[in-house]
């Protein structure tokens, strides 16, 4: 582990000092470049490298298969086509209704507030959503109001993007107070890996706009690998939780990350010990670009029997795939179509 101490920073300096260029990153770590740069400039090129310093801290400093740095390193491989794998792989362009509005589920309801992240993941499925033609403005809210007003079923928003936690406390408490004003709406979930990679963003401003709403809040965080869950991260999740804020987590599986049900296992065990209950474990997205990281079904069905032998029923993440035009994610487990 390299030794940097974030913890006293703010999270608005620690996102704004970002690692966006890969040769920092590999000298960081103490990489050879001969190897990595001159694919990762060119990859960086179509999605470019973002990551925290504080998450850079909790990978293994010469390890070039650190399951940290395999989500974030941009890499060559990404510039390959290959058949199925998509710009838009879960069909949101059928599902944006309004700028900001993805309408998929009959009952819930998502906004992306913001394109912006603290960590660009390097198989994030919207990592070629077209975000600045879709982001909500404030004269956008009556629209949005009278959509929902018009959609009876709905009884949960979900804030995602882009981070949600990427705004600041004023601007989320806006859209926040927006929401409470709708009677419908009974639950607010937020999509969130800023807390993962940034944990200060945790702060007593967030928890008491949290803890404070009319609505059930709940947190949905994105962790991987348990290496990514340290004491600090996970004092400050429990924190969460002792508020009583619900938080759950959704990891993707991914080849050369987590690929084993012993990583998955070691997961779920981390984050009991936050207080934070797995939720998901999602297959693949088959977006342009990250093919690399795909499974095959074999394994997939091999990995996640072994965490069902493993684990308490109560440890284990649902594996599904989001599929396009669904009703609901899908369930996988024993499926042969997987």
């Amino acid at each position: 582990m390299i030794n940097y101490l974030y913890q006293e920073q703010n999270w608005q300096s620690q996102l704004s000092n970002l690692i966006t260029d890969p040769q920092e990153l590999l000298n960081v770590l103490d990489l050879s470049q001969d190897q990595l740069l001159s694919g990762a400039i060119l990859a960086s090129e179509q999605f470019k490298l973002r990551v925290p310093r504080a998450f850079v801290n909790k990978m293994q400093s010469g390890n070039a298969l650190d399951p940290l740095l395999l989500q974030v390193l941009p890499h060559h491989l990404e510039l390959e086509e290959h058949t199925g794998f998509v710009t838009d792989p879960l069909g949101e362009e059928a599902a944006n209704q309004l700028p900001g509005v993805l309408h998929k589920y009959k009952s819930r309801f998502l906004l992306t507030l913001t394109g912006a992240c603290a960590i660009h993941c390097r198989y994030c499925f919207r990592r070629h959503f077209p975000y600045q033609e879709n982001l909500p403005k404030n004269e956008d809210w009556l629209n949005i109001k009278q959509y929902l007003e018009h959609q009876p079923d709905v009884n949960e928003v979900i804030l995602s993007g882009g981070d949600p936690l990427t705004l600041s406390n004023r601007k989320l408490a806006l859209w926040i107070e927006r929401l409470e004003s709708l009677e419908q709406i009974k639950i607010l979930r937020i999509h969130s890996r800023v807390p993962i990679v940034i944990p200060e963003r945790l702060d007593e401003d967030l928890i008491s706009l949290l803890k404070n709403s009319r609505l059930r809040i709940i947190l949905v965080v994105h962790s991987n690998h348990a290496q990514e869950l340290d004491a600090h991260t996970c004092s400050k999740l429990f924190r969460l939780v002792s508020e009583n804020i619900t938080v759950l987590n959704q990891a993707v599986l991914l080849k050369g990350v987590n690929d084993s049900a012993q990583a998955l296992i070691d997961l779920s065990y981390r984050l009991f010990d936050a207080r934070v209950m797995p939720y998901y474990l999602h297959v693949l997205d088959k977006v342009k670009g990250a093919h690399h990281f795909d499974l095959e079904a074999d394994q997939i069905d091999k990995i996640y029997t072994e965490v069902l032998a493993s684990l308490p029923g109560y440890l284990v993440p649902k594996l599904v795939r989001e599929i396009a035009g669904e009703k609901n994610k899908t369930p996988l487990y024993g499926n042969p179509t997987l």
